[in-house]
């Protein structure tokens, strides 16, 4: 038995898309329809950029109680989904063979703005993804300028777009990935030098733009020494906010004089096994390892026994 009666899509208005750009909005308003779910795909430029943000619309989607309350998939003619990933992932892992769609008859640029304007403010879609979806849409920009000069009368027999044209090819992608025009220059700069690990780290919204264009001023290998460097230090700067707040027994104080000293005399037995690392912090935090308190010299040395 289907999950969803054929006949369900008749009591879907037809709604116009929101949030689309203003080259598409002279389109008639969507089409009520019902599809299977195998009909349906990502836009190309997500797989082609590893998009896997559906994952937390699609635990939003299993949350829902009943699959009748889930909004319908917007979708393109050709089955390309516009909005509702994480309830077409659920109808997949369900088994359903049919869910409520509404279609629009949009182009494959026009799809993609339609999708990076719709999800700006969703979760998984930082700007680095933004960006990069956008710059798919750059040979559909520069199109379109030299077709506004043209009907100007201006462009006549150039190979290239101006320099005051390319920069508003640029604008045109920041507006797209809603985000400012030196991000999208930066993206470029990473997208041509970045280690990979960074790029990772950038898609999933763990490492900025801004850092990550300061990483790129480096070679490729020191560019992922630095970043173990900076995720350690992160990583330790979460430890201490977490503790400093948190009131301390008494008998789990460490006299500090103790500390340093204790410090001292285990590098003089194992060198290298104490490092030092230049934090953000105005004050100095020292951190000591669970295994060097349970070690007995240490004890000894801090009179913990």
């Amino acid at each position: 038995m289907n999950a969803l009666g054929s006949g369900s899509a008749a009591a879907i208005e037809p709604i116009p898309p929101q949030s689309l750009n203003p080259t598409a909005m002279g389109r008639l308003e969507g089409t009520p329809v019902v599809r299977s779910p195998q009909q349906l795909r990502l836009h190309r430029a997500l797989e082609e950029v590893g998009w896997t943000a559906e994952i937390d619309e699609f635990n939003e989607a299993v949350r829902q109680s009943h699959p009748s309350v889930l909004d319908p998939i917007l979708i393109t003619t050709n089955g390309t989904i516009l909005a509702g990933f994480g309830s077409w992932r659920s109808a997949v892992f369900d088994g359903r063979f049919e869910i409520n769609c509404i279609v629009y008859p949009l182009s494959e640029d026009e799809s993609l703005e339609f999708i990076l304007t719709h999800h700006q403010s969703r979760s998984g879609w930082n700007d680095f993804i933004r960006i990069r979806l956008a710059l798919g849409l750059e040979l559909n920009f520069q199109q379109r300028a030299v077709d506004n000069m043209r009907a100007g009368g201006k462009f006549k027999g150039l190979a290239n777009l101006p320099e005051a044209h390319c920069i508003d090819v640029r604008k045109e992608i920041a507006r797209a990935a809603g985000v400012g025009d030196r991000n999208v220059s930066n993206v470029r700069t990473i997208l041509q030098r970045a280690h990979p690990i960074l790029m990772g780290a950038l898609k999933e919204g763990t490492l900025s733009i801004n850092r990550a264009i300061q990483f790129c001023k480096l070679p490729r290998a020191e560019q992922l020494e630095q970043f173990i460097r900076y995720s350690e230090e992160r990583a330790t700067n979460r430890v201490i906010r977490g503790s400093i707040p948190q009131p301390k027994e008494k008998k789990a104080s460490l006299n500090v004089l103790a500390v340093l000293d204790a410090l001292q005399c285990q590098e003089a037995r194992q060198p290298g096994s104490v490092a030092v690392r230049v934090g953000r912090h105005k004050r100095t935090v020292v951190l000591v390892g669970q295994d060097y308190i349970a070690c007995p010299h240490s004890q000894k040395e801090l009179k913990l026994t």
